[in-house]
């Protein structure tokens, strides 16, 4: 029975450390408090912006960074804590997180392993500042189009000159 245990934490371990391995962003919670509507609405918002969320084991989750070789997150998974993960994304587990926790203060974003580097709470945050990356694309497209649309309105203006001129 010993080594049926093993191998499943085993398996476990494995798991965890590779969707580690895979993550351009892994968020820790405390989601302690949240009741089960909460928890939900939460996870729907969370698959919504393509992040996958769990709760493991934290000694689990302690010896898969150890064998991938990330330190300082240890100091963080202490009671009930939530993994955020986006394999896409960098800045949607963040931001999400820190946009419910506004509205339910039992969730507490408490620190994050962004491609490879840890980050505190402060760096959290300011990761959930940053915009997703649609709204960042939107942008940058937008600014392409005003000055092609004022060279698009100039050229007309040159052809409607030109036009009037020659019917002269």
């Amino acid at each position: 029975m010993l080594s049926k245990n093993r191998e499943l934490k085993e398996a476990k371990v494995q798991e965890i450390k590779s969707k580690l391995e895979k993550a351009q962003a892994v968020i820790l919670a405390d989601y302690q408090g949240l009741n089960v509507e909460e928890d939900t609405e939460l996870r729907k918002k969370l698959r919504e912006a393509g992040v996958e969320y769990k709760v493991y084991k934290n000694t689990l989750a302690i010896l898969a960074l150890k064998e991938i070789g990330i330190e300082g997150l240890d100091e963080f998974l202490k009671g009930p804590v939530s993994m955020a993960i986006s394999y896409d994304d960098p800045t949607a587990p963040a931001r999400v997180l820190n946009d419910f926790a506004k509205d339910h203060k039992k969730l507490e974003l408490k620190a994050g392993l962004v491609q490879g580097e840890v980050y505190d709470l402060d760096k959290v945050k300011k990761l959930a500042a940053i915009p997703s990356k649609e709204v960042l694309l939107a942008k940058l497209l937008g600014s392409f189009k005003a000055p092609l649309s004022n060279l698009a309105y100039l050229l007309n203006a040159i052809k409607e000159k030109k036009e009037s001129e020659s019917a002269e």
